[in-house]
């Protein structure tokens, strides 16, 4: 019942955290939230160890806890307990989350491009200074789901705070995965979010990014994404185990489960693989392939393959990010004719064949040098058979 928290923390040599933080925990459920005593806040307990014990994944229990830390500060604040809580209280989360600053989107260089403009570049936008709506809905939907778990068992406010569509719900829960979507109108404080096309990095782009890579280590990295189609922590989990040369395949443990499937690289990705592997030896069988390449031997870590990405987009004048390489490989892999939808879904690992079908499209920048040779086409000019009287001509089709 984690009465002993501090203990756990002190053992574990971590320092004690601030109020309303979250910590990591050495048991179920993985995770908690602490109130002003240092103690973990009692209601989340239970309902992350549900989550736990739903056999949802310690990334999702953690986002889960990250939301609840926010709606329980706001709480706080107000000076209302939770089981007292009402709308009025989930409005006030709502109208805080679209004006507050997020932290992580602070900027630190002063001649960073300002939030929400557009790279002239690649045509996409600067996150935003704030939060985004799809973040102000998972919060929402946390923290309704948090109150039906424990009005389940008796407990809280007999209305949740958060309103929602019950005939939405079942209806995404009686729907199958190839099905479409059914379209309901949005609850209440419910925010609209902008559907939008997956952007893939043009190809003569790609070129340079891959000239601007400076290692061995980062081109074969960027090669078997745009190859793969892997997602960036996939792909940094590779062990030499999980390569088969032969049949130029590697095995990623696919994200949500602990599955480990096979997916396709290229040739070339493979060959500056190897070129790397041979010039920085073979780690252990069950040590990542990708390596830190100075300080301590140690595998190379989501952040630091980030910054790697982010100095190349300094160089280029660019803001693409790690997860474009597997939109681009999707594009490429969705319009190739040679391949079928359901062939590019199995290789992508996508649980709905319609989120396949989102790169079926035509990327901005064909669009722009099929209108640039339409545009320096020159004007096709109407003759008429000279057997015409050009008068009658005249009368017929004008001047």
């Amino acid at each position: 019942m984690l009465q002993d928290l501090h203990r756990q923390l002190i053992e574990g040599g971590a320092d004690v955290p601030r109020v309303g933080s979250v910590v990591e925990l050495v048991s179920i459920p993985r995770y908690a939230v602490l109130g002003s005593d240092g103690t973990a806040v009692a209601p989340v307990v239970p309902y992350l160890r549900g989550l736990t014990l739903d056999d949802n994944r310690p990334l999702t229990i953690k986002s889960y806890a990250y939301d609840l830390q926010r709606w329980f500060r706001l709480l706080w604040f107000l000076d209302v307990p939770w089981d007292r809580a009402t709308e009025a209280e989930a409005s006030a989360l709502v109208g805080w989350l679209r004006v507050a600053p997020n932290p992580q989107r602070r900027r630190r260089n002063p001649h960073a491009p300002q939030p929400g403009s557009v790279n002239p570049r690649t045509g996409k936008p600067y996150l935003g200074a704030g939060y985004a709506p799809r973040t102000i809905n998972h919060c929402l939907t946390v923290v309704c789901s948090f109150y039906a778990y424990h009005r389940h068992y008796g407990r809280g406010p007999l209305i949740n705070p958060v309103p929602e569509t019950a005939a939405q719900r079942r209806a995404l829960a009686q729907r199958a995965q190839d099905e479409a979507v059914p379209q309901f109108r949005r609850a209440r404080l419910r925010q609209r979010v902008r559907q939008t096309d997956p952007r893939s990095i043009p190809d003569a782009m790609w070129d340079e990014i891959f000239e601007a890579m400076n290692c061995d280590r980062d081109r074969a990295a960027v090669l078997l994404y745009v190859s793969s189609g892997s997602r960036a922590s996939e792909l940094l989990g590779v062990t030499p185990g999980d390569i088969n040369w032969a049949k130029q395949l590697i095995y990623v443990v696919t994200k949500g489960t602990d599955d480990r499937e096979p997916v396709p690289a290229s040739p070339q990705a493979l060959t500056i693989l190897a070129a790397y592997l041979d010039s920085t030896g073979l780690p252990p069988a069950h040590e990542p392939v990708l390596r830190t390449l100075r300080g301590p031997d140690r595998p190379l870590t989501y952040w630091a393959m980030r910054r790697v990405f982010q100095r190349v987009n300094e160089k280029l004048g660019t803001n693409w990010t790690l997860h474009d390489l597997r939109h681009t490989a999707a594009n490429r892999m969705a319009n190739d004719p040679n391949l079928t939808l359901a062939q590019v879904r199995a290789i992508l690992r996508h649980t709905d064949l319609a989120t396949t079908g989102r790169y079926l499209n035509a990327r901005v920048e064909d669009l722009f040098d099929a209108l640039q040779a339409h545009y320096n086409r020159p004007r096709v000019q109407r003759t008429f058979s000279a057997t015409y009287d050009p008068t009658d001509v005249m009368a017929v089709f004008g001047g």
